[in-house]
């Protein structure tokens, strides 16, 4: 029996995300699932059914026509969540919002409405938006820079985490007899005043079952691993291999632990893709011939603009070498990734035709194959380190099934997996420890220390 269980999350994007245009046009999927409730209450009963730990909804809040079919039309994150906070009893609900775009007091208190709605089952991922254009519809010129964006969610970070403990768990009292409903002790305002934020408070919210929501973090820049090191309690993130989940894992514990952190104190989920088939020849020729029917040059092209600012690419010579002065305009957009398209570009000499057809190509998943191989290497995965658990990307539903159905019977027979849920909140179920109240918290230190000085001042017995 395995002692580490691999943790399940599904990552909900029904008609397509990036890199995936034409997913929508499978015929078990609604053409307009993206806004549709009942798609996500059926995905998300599913995923409990099969014990996942969550169930994550991406977000972005700037578009343009060559943005993915699911970016174009699809709900809010919160208020989706919500409704499947009652549709659903054990499973997570995570949900992206930007620390660039909204206030701390607004996000602690629309993130603590879902904890409490969903007795424990709410989770954050935090982000910086990459999206320049998203700055127009907040009525800015310009986005932030790498510095800013990043010295606001530290600091929002530490503002909403402060604003979730306004009340300590014992606060209210609601005595009948006495008409005492609070203890007005122990309701603590914040008084904030920092580089970025001002926020007085009380939150006029209780904390629910696990303490606080959930904190999760998706950043891969130098910036995004320490805030993700530093605040994070669950990180997504992307590994193409073995060898490069398993650096990302020693990187982001020891990150960690530098700050003074349990390293088990956080839980690392990359982003995969799964393809099971009948052989694991089979399973190959599912993965190509689902990657292919994706694959669009020209929209690939246009695609190819959102990591370097919407950058318009069509104006070049296709065959002449990578346009790399793209990359100022990805100085405030998602740097990183636009860095790595360049210097693949630049160390290959690709041309620009060349360089979206190697990001195009079919890339093969490590987790594709029969049921077996794919349980043994994401068993191989966990043992090895290199992740805690998996975020899945449901994609075509038959698939999905596949996964379901017959890979997750192996791993639970060999412990891998649970058979039911530990837990009723989120945290518990991804073995993450209960949040103490900091005034509570603070409280008891202060009489224990108290204790000791008392022990201490009295004279020993002759």
């Amino acid at each position: 029996m395995s002692r580490r269980q691999l943790k399940l999350g599904a990552v909900l994007t029904p008609t397509g995300g990036p890199g995936h245009p034409y997913t929508w046009l499978d015929p078990e999927i609604p053409g307009d699932a993206s806004v549709d409730i009942d798609w996500y209450i059926e995905y998300a009963r599913l995923a409990e059914e099969a014990k996942f730990d969550l169930v994550f909804i991406v977000d972005s809040q700037f578009i343009t026509a060559d943005s993915p079919p699911h970016y174009l039309n699809r709900l809010e994150p919160l208020t989706l969540l919500s409704a499947l906070a009652v549709s659903t009893t054990h499973i997570g609900l995570v949900g992206t919002l930007t620390t660039s775009y909204n206030q701390p007091f607004n996000v602690a208190r629309r993130f603590a409405s879902l904890d409490l709605i969903s007795r424990g089952r709410a989770g954050w991922n935090v982000v910086t938006s990459g999206d320049g254009g998203t700055a127009g519809n907040y009525g800015l010129d310009e986005h932030y820079d790498y510095a800013t964006r990043y010295g606001r969610a530290a600091e929002h970070l530490e503002v909403v985490q402060a604003l979730w403990d306004s009340y300590e768990d014992d606060a209210f009292v609601r005595d009948r007899a006495t008409k005492r409903f609070l203890d007005p002790e122990k309701l603590h305002t914040l008084n904030h005043r920092g580089g970025y934020f001002s926020v007085t408070g009380p939150l006029n919210i209780s904390r629910s079952p696990q303490g606080q929501p959930v904190i999760f973090q998706a950043g891969d820049s130098d910036q995004g691993r320490d805030l993700g090191a530093r605040f994070g309690q669950g990180i997504f993130t992307h590994a193409p291999s073995f060898e490069a989940g398993a650096a990302f894992y020693a990187d982001i514990k020891s990150r960690a632990a530098a700050y003074g952190r349990s390293p088990d104190d956080l839980v690392i989920l990359p982003g995969v893709s799964v393809f099971v088939g009948d052989t694991d020849d089979d399973a190959r020729a599912i993965e190509r011939e689902i990657q292919l029917s994706d694959n669009d040059f020209q929209r690939s092209l246009r695609e190819l603009g959102r990591p370097f600012g919407w950058h318009d690419f069509s104006r070049y010579d296709l065959d002449a070498p990578f346009p790399t002065e793209a990359l100022v305009d990805a100085e405030r957009s998602f740097y990183t990734q636009a860095k790595k398209i360049t210097e693949l570009a630049s160390s290959n000499g690709f041309t620009l035709r060349q360089t979206v057809e190697t990001l195009n190509a079919p890339k093969k998943s490590p987790f594709t194959g029969g049921a077996e191989t794919v349980a043994n290497e994401l068993q191989r995965w966990l043992d090895g380190r290199a992740l805690d658990g998996i975020n899945i990307h449901i994609g075509h539903p038959a698939q999905f099934r596949r996964f379901v159905d017959e890979v997750l019977p192996i791993l639970r027979e060999r412990g891998v997996v649970r058979d039911e849920y530990d837990h009723d909140t989120l945290r518990g179920n991804l073995g993450l420890p209960f949040i103490e109240n900091r005034y509570t918290r603070a409280r008891s230190e202060d009489s224990s220390e108290s204790s000791r000085s008392d022990s201490a001042a009295v004279p020993a017995s002759v």
